[in-house]
């Protein structure tokens, strides 16, 4: 009965309604045949089953359940990370979208800042108009510690050590992301995974392989004044907040914002609730038919 009821539905179709019929036949046939055909094993890929994802822990400026709507920066821990910045980082990685006077959010007197910037050149101008440099003042940024590309790799084998400013917006997770990679160094290769003998293995860096050598080598490398245990774990986690913080510098201020913003929204709302119920409080409702 079904049978001769295509047959006459295609009997009395147009030829563009059995070209129709005849596609989605086809359609069907294809998705079904895709079904019941074996799948290709996917290839064994080492840098996908050795990598490794940051290890997550709690950052004061995440605040509440770590999610990063409250919480402020350690004044402390980023004083701490810059000294670690300044120390090990700074020899072949700029920061050259921080300013000297933005050190004064970290704590620093204006003495200890320009004390800092001093320590700088800057390209400048002499009185004949000829190319000279000066020392640093807070209006300057942290200069590059390379001219430019070319000069940055060939002082470092071809690798080009990236500007950290922005570090830790550029990689997802970043801030996790930056701690795992500096604890993250392995003596031991797996076997299957082959790298350059100039190279380091690193899991949680994307492809494995990485041409910075370990920059935190030992515990006590830098000196910490405020009391805090000189490791390496505390080391990765002070750096790692400093550069959380030199890509969101105003971060605490649209925190500070936003929570008075939220709280002034919920305030008119209230208001306007209020009202509303003041203004149609004699109006009777309509009776229901």
């Amino acid at each position: 009965m079904a049978k001769s009821g295509i047959v006459a539905a295609l009997t009395g179709a147009s030829l563009v309604q059995k070209g129709a019929i005849a596609a989605g036949a086809l359609f069907c046939v294809t998705v079904l045949w895709g079904a019941v055909q074996p799948r290709e094993e996917v290839p064994y890929d080492p840098v996908k089953a050795h990598h490794e994802h940051p290890e997550q822990i709690v950052w004061s400026h995440n605040g509440i359940g770590n999610i990063g709507i409250t919480g402020t920066f350690d004044r402390g821990q980023l004083q701490r990370g810059f000294k670690v910045y300044k120390e090990v980082c700074a020899a072949c990685h700029s920061i050259s979208r921080v300013a000297f006077r933005d050190l004064l959010a970290l704590g620093f007197s204006e003495g200890q800042a320009k004390a800092i910037a001093a320590e700088y050149t800057v390209p400048s101008i002499d009185e004949s108009g000829e190319p000279t440099t000066r020392p640093a003042t807070l209006a300057d940024k942290f200069p590059p510690v390379y001219a430019n590309e070319v000069a940055a790799r060939a002082a470092q084998n071809g690798a080009y050590p990236p500007d950290l400013s922005l570090i830790t917006k550029a990689r997802h997770d970043g801030t996790n992301y930056v701690r795992s990679l500096l604890l993250g160094y392995r003596d031991e290769v797996p076997t299957d995974f082959q790298k350059a003998d100039t190279l380091w293995y690193n899991p949680w860096f994307a492809s494995l392989a990485i041409a910075m050598p370990p920059p935190l080598a030992s515990d006590e490398q830098v000196e910490y004044t405020d009391g805090t245990a000189p490791t390496i774990n505390n080391y990765a986690t002070d750096v790692s907040a400093f550069l959380a913080w030199t890509a969101e510098p105003k971060l605490d201020n649209r925190k500070e914002t936003g929570v008075a913003a939220i709280a002034f929204l919920l305030i008119l709302t209230i208001l306007g609730y209020l009202s509303y119920k003041k203004v149609w409080r004699d109006v009777k409702k309509p009776k229901s038919a």
